[in-house]
């Protein structure tokens, strides 16, 4: 096992190879600021794609919709579950109106929809909304 661990920065896109006992409170190297914030990284396809294929740390995704009323009831929890499972685990949100390339790509057919990848690779998924505990709870079952 490695030292260290690939993280892209949620500002600016960089990858950052972070010691693994600094995965708390580590900087980006270029742009300087957190790489962790204990809340979730709304991001278009380019930086998804970025997340899922250089991200050494799971990645638990929020497919939803801003008129979605179940969606609109979750986002709070998902910032809650960001608290609580950072820097464990990259918490992402994808606009499925806005990145309908993505929704088509993993077959979203109803939103919210969480997916939890690992390696780029989607290891579990849930429909429907669910509260910080659940998510949270949710996430440790599947190894994030």
């Amino acid at each position: 096992m490695s030292d260290a661990l690939h993280i892209v920065c949620p500002h600016c896109q960089a990858v950052n190879r972070v010691p693994r006992e600094r995965r708390g409170t580590p900087s980006c190297g270029k742009c300087h600021r957190p790489l962790f914030e204990g809340k979730p990284v709304e991001v278009d396809e380019a930086a998804f794609r970025k997340h899922l294929s250089h991200d050494e740390v799971p990645v638990l995704v929020d497919f939803w919709a801003p008129w979605c009323g179940p969606c609109k009831m979750m986002a709070p929890e998902f910032v809650k579950a960001a608290a609580q499972l950072e820097p464990r685990v990259r918490l992402l949100k994808v606009d499925t109106d806005t990145q309908q390339s993505l929704g088509a790509q993993y077959n979203i057919r109803s939103i919210p929809t969480l997916a939890l990848f690992r390696g780029g690779r989607e290891i579990a998924r849930q429909a429907g909304a669910v509260n910080a505990s659940g998510i949270v709870q949710w996430a440790r079952s599947h190894g994030a």
